[in-house]
């Protein structure tokens, strides 16, 4: 959930790194610091606080040197302080680590060490990791110590070590946290994301779980920590640029990416779609493709933003394919014992493809031999490694920790695999036809409610002082309520929560008065008289309404408060439309209240530990 960059070539390692701490601050952190080899030894600093106070901290001193490693935390054994901050050292010194990650057991390893004398500085896990490697350093190899150091670990690691005794390299290994590594012209980046490398190369290695590498600033060599084998890998191309992580005349990230979703969705149906036959084409799928008669029942398995992506893709998949679905929370599901069989089809999602507990979800339903399927925005991710098929949303770097682009082209995915199913199992029909041509029309529809920005950030001001939200939705817009409830949590602080719009009138109808706004989810469909119903409890009660509505719905323009208007499409499709203004709504409560709505307190963009 924190931020790793190293750094080893003929290059100033310092600007380099902290350039690449700042492009890693999207992930979330609460501490900084960084170590560089100055030719006689390792020089340090690391203090609590923003990248720019570390800046500030190291500007008068010279920090030369070629080969460095530097981090951002986000604080899990230990608070947020200058000692608690990475790098962490050995007794002597010469020893710096980084790492994402928990070590599970380091309570009983760090007891073993002080036993023999090791004298530890900080309270986090991570500073295990530089005693145990320096244990294991006399008559080893650097890369051989970190190995017999991580044999005696248990939980979830990326680092990247600096060692004074072998200061011309770098050594980097990898289980259940990302690592990438940059490779350029005699020189090497290697980042926790590929934002940090990108301004420096687009040639990339994927490290997989349970592989060390050795990086000097003209070579690299892959070895796995389970036979000790060499690996050969692939040197594969980043295939985004480097303004696409810019904020392109933008005021936030956040709000460059809620912008560009006609563009986003546009990519995830891009070449996936055949109009003039009405067909879904998903070359991703191919490798299941024999599999997929077989299938008799699908689980959805996810966490935040995506899970919700994930109840839409319920409702998808079981009108549009007639398949039985169960959405789960990955950090639950890991920790029951699920019925699965070859027949199941478990479909993960997650935006960087990244998500500890999803992927141990994903280890679990390959344990018990389920089809497995991926949706992922990040390509060469873990997930996308590890699964059976899968598809790429293509929605390009999501920085704002706060999802928005991500979560419509997760709909606008499931929605193509409902429909590539629908056709596997010979269901499809004129009204499938109808989804694919409505399908298409969607950027279009987007543009059209992002139009009405500027109505929605003057609504968003009469919200800045309230303290609770309720967001309620049916149907298909259910998820959309949890959605939106989410987005205004995570970005503003008002506490908000979405519920099915029956199920107000158990229990939460306690909490309706004047200062208590409900959004409604109230679009033309199957369930609209219901939900006009449900608004009207509320404004008996004197609660204010702001309603998500059809246009041309002038009927509830006379109960609400507040209409934000959007366009019509089929029922199916409408969450796409319906959490834009949500997202919008949240962005300018929060942008008003003087949030930080990029970089929220204590989130982070991935999050890489339990």
């Amino acid at each position: 959930m924190c931020g790793i960059v190293g750094y080893v070539g003929s290059r100033q390692a310092k600007e380099i790194l902290l350039d690449g701490l700042k492009r890693l601050e999207y992930r979330g952190y609460d501490s900084a610091g960084l170590a560089i080899w100055n030719g006689q030894e390792i020089d340090q600093a690391k203090t609590k606080g923003k990248i720019s106070e570390l800046v500030d901290l190291i500007q008068d001193k010279s920090f030369a040197g070629t080969v460095g490693i530097a981090h951002t935390r986000w604080a899990t054994h230990g608070q947020p302080s200058n000692i608690n901050a990475h790098p962490h050292f050995d007794c002597s010194g010469k020893i710096a680590v980084v790492h994402n990650g928990i070590i599970e057991n380091f309570s009983a390893l760090r007891k073993l060490l002080e036993s023999q004398g090791h004298q530890f500085k900080s309270e986090t896990d991570s500073e295990v990791l530089s005693h145990l490697i320096e244990k294991y350093k006399p008559g080893n190899s650097l890369a051989e110590a970190v190995k017999l150091a991580l044999q005696k670990v248990e939980g979830a690691y990326g680092i990247v070590v600096l060692c004074a005794a072998e200061p011309d390299k770098i050594v980097v290994a990898k289980k259940g946290s990302p690592l990438v590594i940059g490779v350029g012209d005699n020189e090497y980046v290697v980042a926790s994301d590929a934002s940090a490398i990108i301004p420096h190369t687009k040639q990339v290695i994927y490290l997989d779980d349970s592989e060390l590498a050795v990086v000097t600033a003209t070579s690299h060599s892959v070895i796995s920590l389970i036979d000790n084998n060499g690996i050969t890998k692939k040197v594969e191309e980043i295939t985004w640029d480097l303004d696409q992580i810019e904020k392109g005349g933008f005021e936030t990230f956040m709000l460059k990416e809620i912008f560009e979703q006609p563009e986003s969705i546009t990519n995830t149906l891009r070449g996936r779609i055949i109009l003039d036959q009405g067909e879904v084409k998903l070359g991703g799928i191919e490798p299941i493709k024999n599999r997929l008669a077989g299938i008799s029942r699908i689980i959805i398995v996810s966490c935040g933003t995506s899970w919700h992506a994930g109840l839409v893709g319920e409702f998808l998949l079981e009108e549009l394919a007639q398949l039985p679905v169960e959405v789960e929370y990955a950090s639950e599901f890991r920790y029951r014992n699920p019925i699965i069989d070859k027949n199941c089809l478990v479909v993960v999602i997650s935006q960087s493809g990244e998500t500890a507990d999803t992927l141990a979800a994903l280890d679990l339903a390959k344990e018990k031999g389920a089809v497995t399927f991926g949706i992922c925005n990040v390509v060469g991710s873990t997930i996308a490694r590890k699964v059976d098929a899968g598809t790429y949303i293509h929605a390009g770097p999501e920085i704002g920790v706060a999802s928005t682009k991500a979560f419509t082209s997760q709909l606008s995915a499931l929605t193509l695999l409902a429909l590539y199913l629908a056709q596997s199992k010979g269901l499809a029909n004129e009204e499938t036809k109808r989804v694919i041509a409505e399908l298409v029309k969607i950027p279009d529809l987007v543009k059209a409610v992002l139009a009405k920005n500027e109505s929605i950030k003057e609504l968003a001001g009469q919200f800045v002082k309230t303290k609770n939200f309720l967001y309620l939705g049916r149907g298909y817009n259910f998820p959309v309520a949890l959605e939106g409830a989410l987005k205004l949590k995570e970005i503003s602080y008002i506490h908000a929560e979405g519920y099915p719009a029956a199920e107000m009138k158990h229990g939460p109808i306690a909490l309706i008065d004047k200062d208590m706004p409900v959004v409604f989810i109230a679009t033309k469909d199957s369930t609209y008289d219901k939900v006009i119903s449900n608004i009207l409890e509320v404004k008996a009660r004197g609660g204010v309404v702001v309603a998500i509505a059809s246009e041309g719905d002038t009927e509830i323009a006379g109960i609400v408060d507040h209409v934000i208007y959007v366009p019509r499409t089929l029922e199916c499709l409408t969450p796409i439309l319906n959490v834009l203004p949500l997202q919008l709504l949240a962005y300018h409560v929060a942008a008003l209240k003087g949030c930080d709505v990029d970089k929220p307190r204590n989130l982070a963009k991935s999050v890489t530990v339990e």
